[in-house]
C-alpha cells in the first residue's frame, strides 16, 4: 500500500463546512479558532452560517478551505495518533490546495498559511478588475489539443491560456472575458463536447495574474519556511520537491502558471501509489482520480465517520 494525500482547491467550499468537525473534535475547533485569531475575522462563523456569496469571495474561500483541510489533518494526528509524514508517499493540492499540502508537510505553520492565503486571495481579486477576466471548462478536448482553440480565441486585445489540466478531456482555460466568450461560442468546432463558463471572479492561472504573483513573491519571502517532511508534487512541475526555497519559487510561478493536475496524478500512478485520499471539503479531486485512474483507490475524507474509517485503514 502506498498512500498520497491531496487537498482541494477553490470551488469545493460550501456553507456549513467545518461545523460537524468542530462539534465532534476539540482539535478541529482549535484549528478554526487559530485561523480566526490570525486573520482577525470570524471566518468560522462565515463558513458555517454566512452567505454563499460572501464565502465564495476568493479572499474568504481560500483560507476557509485550507482551515477545513488542516482540521482533518489535525484530528488524524491529535485524536487518532496518525501522522501524515509516517503514512504518505506524497502530498499535492489543486491551486490553493498546494498551500494546504505545504502546511500538512510542515513547510509553513497554520497561522502563516492562513496569512499567505488571505494575501493570495486579496492579490488575485485585485489583479484584474471585476468583469475583465474569466474562465471556462472545456470538456472533451485533451490538453495537447487545446492550443488550437486557445489560439483561435486570442487577438491583440485579449488572450486566454490553458489554466488547469484537470483530467483527460477536462481542461480549464483562463483569460480576458472576450476570449473566454469566443471559446464558449466556437469550442465545438475544435472537437469540444461542451465549453462552460465558470462562475469565478478572476482569470486565475493566466498571465493576467502577474500583479498577484509579484505580491506573493514578496509575501512568501517574509514567512518562515521549512523543508517538506513529505515530498510535495508541485502544480507547475508535476514532480515532487522538498526544498523550501524550491517550494516557494513554484508557489510564485503557480499564480500565473498551469495547474498540471492530470500529470500530477499520472506521476503518482507511475510511482505505484495505490490509495489517494482527498482531505477536506468536497469530492472534486477524488472524482478526477476515479475518472482517469480506475486502479487507484480513492476516498474523500471530511466527516467524522470518514476520518474514523481512514484512521482504521492507516493504523
Amino acid at each position: 500500500m502506498k498512500n498520497a494525500f491531496v487537498f482541494p482547491g477553490q470551488g469545493s467550499q460550501f456553507v456549513g463546512m467545518g461545523k460537524e468537525l468542530s462539534e465532534n473534535f476539540a482539535s478541529a475547533k482549535e484549528v478554526f479558532e487559530e485561523v480566526d485569531n490570525t486573520l482577525n475575522q470570524n471566518l468560522f462563523d462565515l463558513m458555517t452560517r454566512g452567505s454563499e456569496q460572501e464565502l465564495t469571495l476568493t479572499a474568504n474561500a481560500q483560507p476557509a478551505l485550507m482551515a477545513v483541510s488542516m482540521a482533518v489533518v489535525r484530528v488524524l494526528e491529535k485524536e487518532f495518533g496518525i501522522k501524515l509524514k509516517d503514512k504518505a508517499a506524497y502530498v499535492a493540492g489543486h491551486s490553493l490546495g498546494e498551500y494546504s499540502a505545504a502546511c500538512a508537510a510542515g513547510v509553513f505553520s497554520l497561522s502563516d498559511t492562513a496569512r499567505l492565503l488571505r494575501a493570495r486571495g486579496d492579490a488575485m481579486q485585485k489583479a484584474v478588475p471585476l468583469g475583465v477576466g474569466g474562465m471556462a471548462a472545456v470538456i472533451g478536448v485533451s490538453f495537447k489539443d487545446i492550443d488550437a482553440l486557445v489560439e483561435a480565441c486570442c487577438d491583440e486585445k485579449s488572450l486566454c491560456v490553458a489554466a488547469n489540466d484537470n483530467s483527460d478531456g477536462q481542461v480549464v482555460i483562463s483569460g480576458h472575458i472576450a476570449a473566454i466568450d469566443k471559446a464558449v461560442e466556437i469550442a465545438s468546432e475544435f472537437g469540444a463536447k461542451r465549453c462552460i463558463k465558470l462562475s469565478v471572479s478572476a482569470p486565475f492561472h493566466s498571465p493576467l495574474m502577474q500583479p498577484a504573483a509579484e505580491i506573493m513573491a514578496r509575501v512568501l519571502m517574509e514567512v518562515e519556511a521549512h523543508q517538506a517532511q513529505i515530498p510535495l508534487i508541485a502544480n507547475v512541475l508535476a514532480e515532487p520537491i522538498t526544498n523550501e526555497k524550491d517550494i516557494i519559487k513554484r508557489l510564485i510561478e503557480q499564480v500565473t502558471g498551469t495547474v498540471r493536475w492530470r500529470e500530477t496524478m499520472n506521476y503518482m500512478n507511475n510511482q505505484s501509489v495505490t490509495d489517494v485520499y482527498e482531505l477536506g471539503a468536497g469530492k472534486v479531486l477524488s472524482g478526477l482520480v476515479k475518472r482517469s485512474f480506475k486502479e487507484i483507490n480513492t476516498a474523500s475524507i471530511y466527516t467524522p465517520t470518514d476520518i474514523e474509517e481512514l484512521a482504521k485503514n492507516l493504523s
